[in-house]
């Protein structure tokens, strides 16, 4: 007597006998994947320490929630200019910041376009550079009048009622040595003393005293990525950098 068989069971034996995954095995198998992910997630940020966990949940901006944060870049940035978790910016002070950008980025059109003023912002704030050889004759810290130019116009922007940040202005040369007698001897001298020059001519059109410092980096702080090996690199390096710094009482 011949036996009958349905035409599911042939399927399965051509099959060579293995059922189908049912289907809510893929949305189970989904869900622990997330769940395994999780927990990986959960063990690496136990190995951090608290300080740098905080640290990186200040990049986020509030869109989650329950993360209040703030505005920061880098952690490495920030620990070499010397900032913790308690001095990272608010986000107050990162809006003020915004509208000065935005009036330095006006007050700039010209001298912008013209690749003689670059605006941008870092972990210190809102970075004003001079860049090239116009600003400064070669070895010589005097102002030129077309320096006093640019920086009649950065007094205007200091000396807005919005910005009451203090700004801290920098100096940096090339590698080239000085041969000199005189003063400046050496890069050290002459980019502190370009620094100087810039604060008491801020001063005096306008500029808070105390709001006001100057520093002088010589050759040891060229702009990321420039060697100082070619001329055009070099004209780079010779700079001045006036930064609003993120924070009010920052020095």
């Amino acid at each position: 007597m011949a036996t009958i068989v349905p035409e599911r069971r042939k399927k399965k034996k051509e099959r060579g006998g293995v059922r189908p995954t049912p289907a809510y095995m893929v949305t189970f198998g989904d869900m622990m994947n997330l769940l395994l992910t999780f927990f990986i997630l959960l063990l690496t940020t136990a190995t951090i320490q608290g300080r740098e966990f905080k640290l990186i949940l200040s990049a986020f901006t509030g869109s989650f929630g329950m993360m209040p944060g703030g505005l920061t870049l880098s952690k490495g940035k920030l620990a070499e200019m010397g900032m913790t978790i308690e001095t990272l910016p608010a986000r107050e002070q990162g809006r003020k910041l915004s509208k000065a950008r935005k009036q330095a980025l006006h007050i700039f059109k010209p001298e912008i376009k013209a690749k003689r003023v670059r605006i941008r912002e870092d972990e210190r704030g809102l970075v004003i550079t001079l860049m090239n050889d116009a600003y400064f004759e070669k070895g010589s810290a005097d102002l030129i009048p077309q320096t006093k130019e640019v920086l009649y116009k950065v007094a205007q922007l200091l000396t807005s009622p919005e910005i009451k940040n203090k700004v801290r202005i920098e100096g940096h040369t090339d590698n080239t040595p000085l041969r000199r007698k005189d003063f400046p001897r050496d890069n050290w001298e002459l980019s502190t003393q370009r620094s100087v020059n810039v604060v008491k001519y801020l001063i005096d059109n306008g500029v808070e005293a105390d709001k006001l410092s100057a520093a002088g980096y010589g050759e040891y702080k060229p702009l990321p990525g420039n060697t100082n090996k070619t001329p055009e690199e070099r004209a780079q390096n010779r700079r001045v950098e006036i930064i609003l710094l993120w924070e009010e009482s920052q020095l």
